[in-house]
């Protein structure tokens, strides 16, 4: 029986993981570089990074269609180059205006890059073993969502140098895209793709329309959620020093959940297990309005974490169960398209209701 864990496999994890690290470091103090460096206002705060999902959703479908039209290997380590050294722009923004625009180019590449990334993955797993496979890769993306926020307010707390952050980015980015030049990316066969009929199937997963506006919901909250939180924790429950260790428990409960979900997926529970998820998503969502104190604050973290760390990779599984196998980075982009959707529409909606209060 193949092995999941193969080099190539190990390798790409650790270079996702330095990838996702480097932009969740800055996800969290974003909003506090906008407010206290570019005064910007809340409303405008929401644009700007709003503008980040802009592009990044503009660029999926194309993303999809050249992940299966293209070298992988080139277009993989083309768009991790690109991404990481957009980090270093952050440091040279002297208006509101240069950053959306800074933000916006990021956003782009960042859309490109994670359907290259995540079709590789795949391409690595052994079939029989592909939602366990899916289901690490996502464990992987939410340890680098707990260990970035964390860091990135410590040191925020620490030192207040958002230029320091920027460059602990870029040069964590850098690591992975060197990590990333040894991983034996297997050549996709694109010759039976192109002799197709160019049609709109090609850009966005046609099947996958009502499992899509599903996935929007949960989006839509999650936005709201990893965008807002920190600031939500200081000014409505009163943690000074102590929003960060949220990202901690979110993401624990997270990994936890998707190292035993993976299983669950290649057994044909896909169903079942989002619509566990969703259960446990509004009992977190009640938890954290309802009960403004830390236990409620902490509590909700690790039952939202479970949730979404259920959910994520049973969405992706299930979309790419509903592509042909010429059709992965189809599938994996219309994920993306209705995740970058939903949060888009969650820090958006977020940030104009905080500007009414």
């Amino acid at each position: 029986e193949e092995s999941l864990w193969s080099k190539s496999f190990i390798l790409l994890l650790i270079s996702s993981f330095l990838l996702f690290f480097a932009f969740y470091l800055l996800l969290p103090i974003l909003p506090m570089f906008l407010q206290e460096e570019m005064f910007a206002n809340k409303a405008s705060v929401a644009f700007a990074l709003f503008m980040y999902s802009v592009t990044a959703l503009i660029i999926r479908p194309f993303a999809g269609y050249m992940t299966d039209n293209l070298s992988r290997r080139k277009l993989l380590l083309s768009s991790y180059a690109a991404f990481v050294f957009i980090f270093i722009l952050y440091v040279f923004v002297q208006s509101l205006s240069g950053f959306v625009w800074v933000r916006a180019l990021h956003g782009l590449f960042f859309g490109l890059l994670t359907i290259a990334n995540s079709t590789v993955a795949i391409d690595l797993m052994p079939a029989n073993k592909r939602g366990e496979g899916v289901g690490y890769y996502g464990a992987v993306m939410s340890l680098s969502m707990a260990i970035g926020p964390m860091v990135s307010l410590q040191i925020n707390e620490m030192f207040h140098n958002y230029d320091m952050l920027f460059t602990l980015s870029f040069a964590t980015g850098l690591v992975g895209l060197a990590i990333l030049l040894f991983v034996k990316i297997k050549r996709n066969d694109v010759e039976e793709t192109v002799k197709e009929t160019l049609s709109l199937d090609r850009f966005y997963l046609l099947k996958g329309t009502p499992v899509a506006l599903s996935l929007l919901s949960i989006a839509f909250a999650y936005g709201l959620i990893v965008t807002y939180v920190a600031i939500y924790g200081i000014s409505e429950v009163g943690l000074q020093s102590g929003a960060s260790f949220f990202f901690v428990l979110f993401a624990l409960g997270i990994m936890v959940s998707r190292f035993r979900v993976g299983r669950l997926l290649d057994k044909g529970y896909i169903s079942t297990v989002i619509v566990v998820g969703q259960i446990l998503a509004l009992i977190g969502l009640v938890c954290i309005v309802v009960f403004k104190s830390m236990y409620g604050f902490y509590a909700s973290a690790i039952v939202l974490g479970v949730a979404f760390g259920v959910m994520g990779p049973s969405f992706q599984f299930l979309f790419l169960n509903l592509a042909r196998h010429n059709q992965r980075g189809t599938a994996n982009s219309s994920f993306f398209i209705m995740w970058d959707l939903g949060i888009g529409i969650g820090v958006l909606f977020g940030g104009n209701v905080a500007g009414l209060s």
